[in-house]
């Protein structure tokens, strides 16, 4: 049973959004925000709205495929006053991973370059690099807040002041399709049990 409101976002490329919202992707890797409390990052919550964010994005950060859809996309204009919310998504899984070759192992999963992918992992060495496996959803209607302060900053979780109305909203990808990816995403990393 999916929520009809909520009020947590996580902050997030813009140009990752679209890839999860349109099934090119459905794993987010994750070490924390610059002003995490603790600075580490955590999965405090399951569920959440995402938070476009346009900073930092940068086309050779991303394979040369993704690349046109990154200028596309800041060439629209931005609202700095607004926050608009068109995803939601659930956390079915986190994984944690500590070594690079599982990294360079999800490649085909994720639309950045693995050089980007590898940095995620050597910030905080000592720390592990979690895979957020995300079920992906659409909005019936896109919500637009106000921007406020208290959202700004390097964090990764932001409650919006508001409930934001989820409406009927439709998943990215199907439950089979959803399901392949994810099993498709644990064999890169060694942890698909085969059926007996």
């Amino acid at each position: 049973m999916l929520p009809d409101n909520c009020q947590m976002a996580l902050k997030e490329w813009a140009i990752t959004i679209e890839a999860m919202a349109q099934g090119d992707q459905v794993l987010l890797l994750r070490k924390g925000g610059i002003h995490e409390d603790g600075k580490d990052f955590r999965v405090i919550h399951r569920e959440f709205l995402f938070y476009p964010t346009y900073l930092h994005q940068k086309e050779d950060l991303l394979q040369p495929s993704h690349q046109p859809a990154l200028r596309k996309l800041l060439e629209q204009p931005q609202n700095g006053d607004k926050v608009t919310f068109t995803y939601w998504a659930k956390a079915e899984e986190v994984l944690e991973i500590s070594d690079q070759e599982k990294v360079d192992d999800l490649e085909p999963h994720y639309i950045w370059t693995t050089a980007y992918a590898q940095s995620r992992l050597h910030w905080k060495p000592m720390l592990p690099l979690s895979v957020l496996l995300l079920r992906v959803y659409k909005l019936e209607q896109p919500v637009t807040v106000s921007y406020l302060p208290e959202y700004g900053g390097c964090t990764s979780w932001v409650e919006v002041l508001s409930d934001v109305n989820l409406g009927k909203m439709e998943p990215a990808l199907d439950d089979a399709e959803f399901q392949r990816r994810v099993d498709d995403i644990k064999g890169s990393l060694g942890l698909i049990v085969t059926a007996e």
